[in-house]
Protein backbone atom coordinates (compact mmCIF):
# COMPACT_ATOMS: atom_id res chain seq x y z
CA UNK A 1 0.00 0.00 0.00
CA UNK A 2 1.47 3.18 -1.04
CA UNK A 3 2.25 5.87 1.62
CA UNK A 4 1.40 9.44 0.86
CA UNK A 5 2.24 11.92 3.97
CA UNK A 6 -0.56 13.65 5.15
CA UNK A 7 0.17 17.39 5.82
CA UNK A 8 -1.79 20.61 6.48
CA UNK A 9 0.61 23.18 5.11
CA UNK A 10 0.11 26.69 5.58
CA UNK A 11 -0.39 29.01 3.09
CA UNK A 12 1.71 31.95 4.83
CA UNK A 13 4.97 29.86 5.41
CA UNK A 14 4.47 26.33 4.62
CA UNK A 15 5.13 24.98 7.75
CA UNK A 16 2.49 22.75 9.48
CA UNK A 17 -0.78 23.61 10.65
CA UNK A 18 -2.64 22.38 14.11
CA UNK A 19 -6.20 22.39 15.01
CA UNK A 20 -6.96 24.55 17.70
CA UNK A 21 -8.85 23.14 20.60
CA UNK A 22 -12.05 24.98 20.76
CA UNK A 23 -11.92 26.20 17.87
CA UNK A 24 -12.97 25.42 14.23
CA UNK A 25 -9.35 26.77 12.66
CA UNK A 26 -6.06 25.62 12.30
CA UNK A 27 -3.23 27.60 13.61
CA UNK A 28 0.31 27.42 12.21
CA UNK A 29 3.14 27.31 15.27
CA UNK A 30 5.55 29.19 13.62
CA UNK A 31 4.33 32.04 11.99
CA UNK A 32 0.45 32.60 14.10
CA UNK A 33 -1.40 32.38 10.57
CA UNK A 34 -5.09 31.34 11.03
CA UNK A 35 -6.85 28.95 8.45
CA UNK A 36 -10.64 28.44 9.10
CA UNK A 37 -12.17 24.73 8.78
CA UNK A 38 -14.65 24.74 6.12
CA UNK A 39 -18.12 23.62 7.37
CA UNK A 40 -19.83 20.57 6.42
CA UNK A 41 -23.34 20.97 4.55
CA UNK A 42 -26.36 20.07 6.13
CA UNK A 43 -26.45 16.80 4.05
CA UNK A 44 -23.11 15.85 4.59
CA UNK A 45 -23.41 16.17 8.41
CA UNK A 46 -26.57 13.72 8.78
CA UNK A 47 -24.90 11.58 6.38
CA UNK A 48 -22.45 11.47 8.71
CA UNK A 49 -24.38 10.94 11.85
CA UNK A 50 -26.84 7.92 10.42
CA UNK A 51 -26.98 5.25 12.03
CA UNK A 52 -25.45 1.88 10.09
CA UNK A 53 -27.77 -1.21 10.07
CA UNK A 54 -26.03 -3.98 12.85
CA UNK A 55 -26.34 -6.75 11.55
CA UNK A 56 -25.03 -5.77 8.16
CA UNK A 57 -21.87 -4.73 10.38
CA UNK A 58 -21.63 -8.07 11.97
CA UNK A 59 -21.86 -9.69 9.31
CA UNK A 60 -18.93 -8.23 7.44
CA UNK A 61 -21.21 -6.82 4.91
CA UNK A 62 -21.07 -2.95 5.17
CA UNK A 63 -20.29 -0.98 1.42
CA UNK A 64 -17.19 -0.18 0.30
CA UNK A 65 -17.57 3.16 1.03
CA UNK A 66 -17.70 2.59 4.61
CA UNK A 67 -14.46 0.79 4.75
CA UNK A 68 -11.07 2.04 4.95
CA UNK A 69 -7.14 0.48 4.91
CA UNK A 70 -5.21 2.18 7.41
CA UNK A 71 -1.06 1.62 7.99
CA UNK A 72 -0.81 0.74 11.63
CA UNK A 73 0.82 -1.58 14.48
CA UNK A 74 -0.03 -3.25 17.60
CA UNK A 75 1.64 -2.03 20.96
CA UNK A 76 3.72 -5.33 22.11
CA UNK A 77 3.06 -3.91 26.09
CA UNK A 78 -0.37 -2.80 25.91
CA UNK A 79 -2.00 -4.30 22.68
CA UNK A 80 -2.81 -1.00 21.26
CA UNK A 81 -3.58 -0.82 17.36
CA UNK A 82 -0.98 2.54 16.83
CA UNK A 83 -1.81 4.53 13.16
CA UNK A 84 1.24 6.14 11.66
CA UNK A 85 1.29 9.55 9.59
CA UNK A 86 2.84 9.88 6.55
CA UNK A 87 6.78 8.47 6.68
CA UNK A 88 6.84 8.21 10.13
CA UNK A 89 7.80 4.19 11.08
CA UNK A 90 8.75 4.75 14.69
CA UNK A 91 6.94 6.27 17.57
CA UNK A 92 5.60 6.58 21.50
CA UNK A 93 2.77 4.33 21.91
CA UNK A 94 0.46 6.89 23.52
CA UNK A 95 -1.14 4.92 25.93
CA UNK A 96 2.23 3.10 27.69
CA UNK A 97 4.96 4.73 26.79
CA UNK A 98 6.61 1.71 24.97
CA UNK A 99 8.57 1.97 21.82
CA UNK A 100 6.66 0.65 18.46
CA UNK A 101 7.67 0.32 14.82
CA UNK A 102 5.47 0.35 12.19
CA UNK A 103 4.46 -3.00 10.54
CA UNK A 104 4.87 -3.27 6.37
CA UNK A 105 0.80 -4.72 6.13
CA UNK A 106 -2.53 -2.38 6.59
CA UNK A 107 -5.67 -3.20 8.29
CA UNK A 108 -9.25 -3.00 7.09
CA UNK A 109 -11.29 -0.91 9.07
CA UNK A 110 -14.95 0.81 9.59
CA UNK A 111 -14.06 4.69 9.49
CA UNK A 112 -15.46 6.72 11.68
CA UNK A 113 -18.58 8.63 10.85
CA UNK A 114 -17.79 11.58 13.30
CA UNK A 115 -15.92 12.72 15.74
CA UNK A 116 -16.31 15.13 18.64
CA UNK A 117 -13.32 18.12 18.48
CA UNK A 118 -11.10 18.60 21.29
CA UNK A 119 -11.98 21.10 23.25
CA UNK A 120 -9.24 21.55 25.80
CA UNK A 121 -6.15 22.41 24.78
CA UNK A 122 -2.83 20.37 26.51
CA UNK A 123 -2.19 22.79 28.90
CA UNK A 124 -5.86 22.92 30.08
CA UNK A 125 -5.52 19.18 30.22
CA UNK A 126 -2.50 18.90 32.32
CA UNK A 127 -4.20 21.14 35.07
CA UNK A 128 -7.38 19.42 35.23
CA UNK A 129 -4.95 16.24 35.38
CA UNK A 130 -2.49 17.22 37.65
CA UNK A 131 -5.21 19.12 39.95
CA UNK A 132 -7.00 15.98 40.25
CA UNK A 133 -3.46 14.17 41.73
CA UNK A 134 -2.84 16.51 43.93
CA UNK A 135 -6.28 16.00 45.62
CA UNK A 136 -5.57 12.56 45.93
CA UNK A 137 -4.65 11.33 49.33
CA UNK A 138 -1.19 9.09 49.57
CA UNK A 139 -0.31 10.40 46.10
CA UNK A 140 3.70 9.96 45.39
CA UNK A 141 4.70 14.23 45.64
CA UNK A 142 7.29 13.32 43.35
CA UNK A 143 4.59 11.73 40.80
CA UNK A 144 2.59 14.69 40.75
CA UNK A 145 6.15 17.63 40.19
CA UNK A 146 6.79 14.53 37.59
CA UNK A 147 3.58 14.47 35.90
CA UNK A 148 3.25 19.05 36.32
CA UNK A 149 6.82 19.20 34.25
CA UNK A 150 6.65 16.34 32.31
CA UNK A 151 7.00 15.41 28.63
CA UNK A 152 3.76 16.75 27.02
CA UNK A 153 0.64 15.22 27.34
CA UNK A 154 -0.56 13.05 23.59
CA UNK A 155 -3.85 14.47 22.45
CA UNK A 156 -5.52 11.37 20.64
CA UNK A 157 -8.73 10.73 19.17
CA UNK A 158 -10.29 7.29 20.59
CA UNK A 159 -12.34 4.89 18.86
CA UNK A 160 -16.30 4.25 20.41
CA UNK A 161 -19.10 1.96 19.68
CA UNK A 162 -22.29 3.26 20.12
CA UNK A 163 -25.38 1.06 19.91
CA UNK A 164 -29.30 2.08 19.42
CA UNK A 165 -31.85 -0.66 19.78
CA UNK A 166 -35.75 -1.34 20.79
CA UNK A 167 -36.55 -3.80 23.30
CA UNK A 168 -39.67 -5.50 24.30
CA UNK A 169 -38.66 -8.00 27.17
CA UNK A 170 -41.65 -10.05 28.92
CA UNK A 171 -41.00 -11.20 32.59
CA UNK A 172 -41.92 -13.65 35.19
CA UNK A 173 -40.86 -13.46 39.22
CA UNK A 174 -42.39 -12.65 42.40
CA UNK A 175 -43.28 -9.40 44.18
CA UNK A 176 -42.66 -9.08 48.10
CA UNK A 177 -45.09 -6.75 50.23
CA UNK A 178 -44.03 -6.71 53.83
CA UNK A 179 -46.38 -6.78 57.05
CA UNK A 180 -45.10 -6.78 60.66
CA UNK A 181 -46.27 -8.71 63.74
CA UNK A 182 -46.04 -7.91 67.11
CA UNK A 183 -44.47 -10.59 69.61
CA UNK A 184 -43.52 -10.24 72.86
CA UNK A 185 -39.40 -10.80 73.35
CA UNK A 186 -37.29 -11.26 76.12
CA UNK A 187 -34.37 -8.53 76.74
CA UNK A 188 -31.74 -7.71 79.13
CA UNK A 189 -31.47 -4.85 80.57
CA UNK A 190 -28.54 -4.36 83.30
CA UNK A 191 -28.59 -7.89 83.92
CA UNK A 192 -31.70 -8.42 84.65
CA UNK A 193 -34.54 -10.01 81.91
CA UNK A 194 -38.07 -7.67 80.79
CA UNK A 195 -40.50 -8.79 78.41
CA UNK A 196 -40.55 -6.27 75.63
CA UNK A 197 -43.42 -6.05 72.86
CA UNK A 198 -41.80 -5.87 69.35
CA UNK A 199 -41.76 -5.79 65.47
CA UNK A 200 -40.97 -8.82 63.41
CA UNK A 201 -40.93 -8.35 59.92
CA UNK A 202 -41.87 -10.64 57.61
CA UNK A 203 -42.53 -10.57 54.02
CA UNK A 204 -45.80 -12.41 51.57
CA UNK A 205 -44.74 -13.39 48.04
CA UNK A 206 -47.18 -13.23 45.13
CA UNK A 207 -46.31 -14.43 41.66
CA UNK A 208 -45.69 -11.33 39.25
CA UNK A 209 -45.48 -11.88 35.23
CA UNK A 210 -45.66 -8.90 32.98
CA UNK A 211 -44.43 -6.85 29.77
CA UNK A 212 -41.31 -4.07 29.50
CA UNK A 213 -40.46 -2.26 26.34
CA UNK A 214 -36.95 0.33 26.16
CA UNK A 215 -35.37 2.44 23.54
CA UNK A 216 -31.65 2.50 24.02
CA UNK A 217 -29.96 5.30 22.49
CA UNK A 218 -26.00 5.44 21.73
CA UNK A 219 -24.87 2.95 24.41
CA UNK A 220 -21.54 4.06 24.03
CA UNK A 221 -18.77 1.01 23.99
CA UNK A 222 -14.98 2.00 23.92
CA UNK A 223 -13.32 0.16 21.32
CA UNK A 224 -9.80 0.19 22.40
CA UNK A 225 -8.53 -2.91 24.36
CA UNK A 226 -4.92 -0.91 25.07
CA UNK A 227 -6.94 1.82 27.32
CA UNK A 228 -8.24 0.02 30.65
CA UNK A 229 -11.76 -0.84 30.07
CA UNK A 230 -12.21 0.62 33.98
CA UNK A 231 -10.57 3.87 32.73
CA UNK A 232 -11.98 4.24 29.37
CA UNK A 233 -16.02 2.91 30.26
CA UNK A 234 -15.54 5.79 32.99
CA UNK A 235 -15.20 8.50 31.07
CA UNK A 236 -18.56 8.91 30.79
CA UNK A 237 -18.89 12.94 30.72
CA UNK A 238 -19.55 13.08 27.06
CA UNK A 239 -22.08 15.36 24.86
CA UNK A 240 -22.91 13.32 22.02
CA UNK A 241 -24.96 16.25 20.49
CA UNK A 242 -21.40 18.20 19.54
CA UNK A 243 -20.43 15.14 16.68
CA UNK A 244 -19.38 16.38 13.74
CA UNK A 245 -18.87 15.02 10.58
CA UNK A 246 -15.82 13.05 10.37
CA UNK A 247 -13.16 15.39 8.79
CA UNK A 248 -9.22 14.95 8.67
CA UNK A 249 -8.69 18.90 9.35
CA UNK A 250 -9.59 18.04 13.02
CA UNK A 251 -6.74 15.74 12.95
CA UNK A 252 -4.40 18.10 12.54
CA UNK A 253 -1.64 17.87 14.95
CA UNK A 254 -3.36 14.64 17.13
CA UNK A 255 -3.61 11.19 16.31
CA UNK A 256 -5.94 8.85 16.10
CA UNK A 257 -6.19 5.12 17.34
CA UNK A 258 -7.51 2.29 15.04
CA UNK A 259 -10.23 0.24 17.00
CA UNK A 260 -9.30 -3.12 18.33
CA UNK A 261 -12.39 -4.17 19.60
CA UNK A 262 -14.90 -5.43 16.95
CA UNK A 263 -17.69 -5.10 16.27
CA UNK A 264 -18.83 -8.04 17.47
CA UNK A 265 -17.15 -7.47 20.90
CA UNK A 266 -18.44 -4.25 21.31
CA UNK A 267 -22.07 -5.07 20.64
CA UNK A 268 -21.85 -8.16 23.52
CA UNK A 269 -20.89 -5.44 26.24
CA UNK A 270 -23.36 -3.50 25.02
CA UNK A 271 -26.14 -6.23 25.23
CA UNK A 272 -25.09 -6.95 29.06
CA UNK A 273 -25.35 -2.84 29.78
CA UNK A 274 -28.88 -2.86 28.47
CA UNK A 275 -29.83 -5.96 30.11
CA UNK A 276 -28.95 -4.39 33.25
CA UNK A 277 -30.96 -1.28 32.44
CA UNK A 278 -33.83 -4.02 31.98
CA UNK A 279 -33.79 -5.74 35.00
CA UNK A 280 -34.22 -2.69 36.96
CA UNK A 281 -37.32 -1.73 34.33
CA UNK A 282 -38.27 -5.26 35.54
CA UNK A 283 -37.97 -4.54 39.05
CA UNK A 284 -40.02 -1.43 38.94
CA UNK A 285 -43.03 -2.96 36.93
CA UNK A 286 -43.33 -6.18 39.33
CA UNK A 287 -43.43 -3.24 42.49
CA UNK A 288 -43.64 -4.28 46.08
CA UNK A 289 -41.19 -4.22 49.22
CA UNK A 290 -39.10 -6.75 47.50
CA UNK A 291 -38.79 -8.39 43.57
CA UNK A 292 -37.33 -11.62 42.58
CA UNK A 293 -36.89 -12.31 39.21
CA UNK A 294 -36.81 -15.46 37.24
CA UNK A 295 -37.18 -15.32 33.86
CA UNK A 296 -36.46 -12.37 31.32
CA UNK A 297 -36.88 -12.86 27.54
CA UNK A 298 -36.38 -9.92 25.63
CA UNK A 299 -36.59 -9.25 21.61
CA UNK A 300 -34.12 -6.77 20.08
CA UNK A 301 -35.28 -4.68 17.02
CA UNK A 302 -34.06 -1.67 15.28
CA UNK A 303 -30.39 -2.20 16.00
CA UNK A 304 -28.23 0.37 14.68
CA UNK A 305 -24.77 1.32 15.21
CA UNK A 306 -22.12 4.11 14.70
CA UNK A 307 -17.80 4.39 14.71
CA UNK A 308 -17.22 7.46 16.26
CA UNK A 309 -13.61 9.02 17.61
CA UNK A 310 -13.45 11.29 21.24
CA UNK A 311 -11.23 13.53 22.09
CA UNK A 312 -8.50 12.05 25.16
CA UNK A 313 -5.91 13.95 26.63
CA UNK A 314 -3.32 10.52 27.32
CA UNK A 315 -0.17 10.85 29.93
CA UNK A 316 1.45 7.37 30.24
CA UNK A 317 4.66 8.01 33.18
CA UNK A 318 6.81 5.48 34.34
CA UNK A 319 7.68 6.73 37.58
CA UNK A 320 9.57 4.59 40.74
CA UNK A 321 9.69 1.70 38.01
CA UNK A 322 5.76 1.56 37.31
CA UNK A 323 3.87 2.72 34.81
CA UNK A 324 0.76 4.97 35.38
CA UNK A 325 -1.77 6.32 32.83
CA UNK A 326 -4.24 9.03 33.12
CA UNK A 327 -6.59 9.82 30.59
CA UNK A 328 -8.77 13.38 30.47
CA UNK A 329 -11.98 14.39 28.47
CA UNK A 330 -10.79 16.29 25.83
CA UNK A 331 -14.65 17.97 25.57
CA UNK A 332 -15.00 18.51 29.46
CA UNK A 333 -12.18 18.03 31.37
CA UNK A 334 -13.13 14.67 33.08
CA UNK A 335 -10.06 12.69 34.30
CA UNK A 336 -9.57 9.33 34.95
CA UNK A 337 -6.36 7.49 36.02
CA UNK A 338 -4.77 4.56 38.00
CA UNK A 339 -4.72 5.48 41.46
CA UNK A 340 -1.06 6.15 42.36
CA UNK A 341 -0.10 5.26 46.39
CA UNK A 342 2.73 6.43 49.02
CA UNK A 343 4.26 4.17 51.01
CA UNK A 344 5.88 6.76 52.99
CA UNK A 345 2.74 8.68 53.13
CA UNK A 346 0.69 5.48 54.42
CA UNK A 347 3.20 4.67 56.97
CA UNK A 348 3.49 8.17 57.84
CA UNK A 349 -0.46 8.87 58.53
CA UNK A 350 -0.29 5.28 60.22
CA UNK A 351 2.43 6.04 62.59
CA UNK A 352 0.39 9.70 63.32
CA UNK A 353 -3.17 7.59 64.11
CA UNK A 354 -0.63 5.45 66.39
CA UNK A 355 0.63 8.41 68.03
CA UNK A 356 -3.28 10.30 68.72
CA UNK A 357 -4.61 7.07 69.89
CA UNK A 358 -1.54 6.57 72.14
CA UNK A 359 -2.12 9.76 73.73
CA UNK A 360 -5.66 9.35 74.16
CA UNK A 361 -5.29 6.39 75.62
CA UNK A 362 -2.47 7.56 78.11
CA UNK A 363 -4.97 10.71 79.01
CA UNK A 364 -7.59 8.46 79.73
CA UNK A 365 -5.61 6.15 81.87
CA UNK A 366 -4.16 9.35 83.95
CA UNK A 367 -7.18 10.81 84.16
CA UNK A 368 -8.58 7.33 85.68
CA UNK A 369 -5.25 6.87 88.14
CA UNK A 370 -5.87 10.67 89.42
CA UNK A 371 -9.66 9.97 90.19
CA UNK A 372 -8.71 6.36 92.09
CA UNK A 373 -6.01 8.27 94.16
CA UNK A 374 -8.30 10.88 95.15
CA UNK A 375 -11.13 8.80 96.21
CA UNK A 376 -8.51 6.63 97.77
Amino acid sequence: MAQTETRWPCDSCGADLRFAPGQTQLVCTHCGNVQSIAAEGPWSQSRALAELDLQQGLRNDLPGTIMEEVRATTCPSCGALVEFDGAAHATLCPFCATPVVAETGSHRLIKPQALIPFVLSEAEARSAMTGWLGRLWFAPSGLVDYARKGRAMTGMYVPYWTFDAETRSRYHGQRGNHYYETRTVSVNVNGRAEQRLQQVRHTRWSPASGQVARRFDDVLVVASSSLPQRLGNELTDWDLTALVAYKADFLAGFRAEGYTVPLADGYIVARTRMAAVIQMDVRHDIGGDEQRIEVVETAHSKETFKHILLPIWIAAYKFNGKSYRFLVNGQTGEVQGERPWSVWKILLACLVVAVVIGTVVWLNQTGQNTIDAGGY
